[in-house]
């Protein structure tokens, strides 16, 4: 399947979600006295540890975690300011200690130049760590930006349909890939699309837009579903580089029960009916991803699916499908989908959060790979 994707959602007003990024930004918001709070307990544990041994033993050199903690915590100037006060006390510690022979007076200004060293080191880490920290906030934002503009999110109902969308990214610095999806009104109904394209990074988010592009001109122009299909295979397959393809789910609602799905290589959809029943809609036909059409020949062919008033239809890419629990096994979507839509009651949004919650505490910890989610359902009649 492919890999590594973008999205954001066209009919849902919930944002995307990226997973926690260890770039340092939360550590700079914090209040000064915050960060400074850790080093001041340090100061005060090696005090109270000298003070607490007696004259007898010298432990004044233990100071000399200052300047390192400090580096990880605070802006340069703030390790220097930190890092004298430690200084300080090491020297007041060791006058109540007492060095009285030569070796002890020896050590102590050994401790005093590797302080020093120590201190120097700790502001050229302080300084770079705060400057590749604001290069990294920088490039996340310019990311998220490009992600907005790519994949601006409409309104959560689109015609006689409810749309809910969600985009999970993996812990990565650019947050946008390859995964997409979209849902537009048309003349021929909704029409709704999920894909994947297999690839990393800019590439991937190239061949993203490639996609959604021929997707909202073709399903206004093509009054057939494979019409729309057989144009995002001729658009992938005119820009893709060799071995660059697209996995793909086209859905169109059919009111007021039915919908017709083209598959091109992607996860199939997921049907919980309104009794809680849970199905997953095999393509009785599987087609290829769009861009290899010319190495299978043919043409992908449509098949219809009851789609009933309370039923829920979810679209997702591999990121969920194919995420593992500790014990290696895959995470059970469809088992699981129909009791976390039940908890959510008639809030899409809340079963796509309660869908990733569950995933992430099924798997042990954030997703390894980008996941985009929609969930939708017929719209109560206006």
């Amino acid at each position: 399947m492919a890999r590594n994707r973008v999205g954001r959602q066209e009919g849902s007003a919930l944002p995307s979600v990226p997973q926690p990024l260890d770039d340092g930004s939360a550590l700079l918001a914090l209040p000064m006295w915050q960060r400074l709070l850790p080093i001041g307990g340090a100061m005060a544990a090696v005090c109270a540890a000298d003070l607490l041994a007696g004259q007898d033993t010298y432990l004044a050199s233990l100071m000399s975690v200052v300047p390192p903690l400090a580096a990880l915590l605070l802006y340069p100037m703030e390790v220097v300011v930190s890092s004298c006060l430690g200084l300080l006390l090491m020297v007041g510690l060791t006058r109540y200690d007492g060095l009285g022979d030569a070796d002890a007076r020896k050590l102590f200004e050994g401790t005093l130049v590797a302080y020093a060293a120590l201190t120097l080191a700790a502001v050229f880490i302080s300084h770079f760590r705060i400057v590749r920290t604001r290069h990294l906030v920088a490039v996340r934002t310019v990311a998220e930006a490009a992600q907005l503009a790519l994949l601006p999110p409409p309104e959560p109902r689109v015609g006689p349909v409810r749309v809910a969308a969600r985009y999970v990214s993996a812990v990565d610095l650019a947050q946008i890939g390859g995964d997409l999806y979209a849902v537009l009104e048309t003349p021929y109904g909704v029409r709704a699309l999920i894909g994947d394209v297999r690839g990393k990074g800019l590439p991937a988010v190239r061949m993203a837009s490639l996609v959604l592009g021929a997707f909202r001109e073709s399903v206004y122009d093509e009054p057939e579903l494979t019409g729309v299909a057989r144009r995002l295979e001729r658009s992938v397959a005119r820009h893709a580089v060799a071995g660059e393809f697209t996995t793909a789910l086209l859905v169109q609602f059919e009111p007021p029960d039915t919908i017709e799905l083209v598959h091109c290589g992607h996860v199939p959809a997921l049907r919980v009916a309104g009794d809680g029943t849970a199905a997953t809609l095999e393509p009785p036909d599987p087609w290829v991803p769009l861009g290899l059409a010319q190495l299978a020949g043919g043409k992908p062919e449509p098949w219809r699916e009851r789609f009933a008033p309370g039923d829920r239809l979810l679209l997702c890419t591999d990121g969920v499908v194919e995420a593992r629990r500790p014990d290696g096994s895959f995470y059970p979507l469809a088992a699981r989908l129909p009791e976390l839509i039940a908890a959510a009651g008639e809030d899409l949004d809340a079963a796509l959060v309660g869908v990733h919650a569950d995933v992430v505490r099924a798997t042990g910890g954030p997703l390894r790979d980008d996941a985009a989610l929609m969930l939708l359902s017929w719209a109560e009649p206006r």
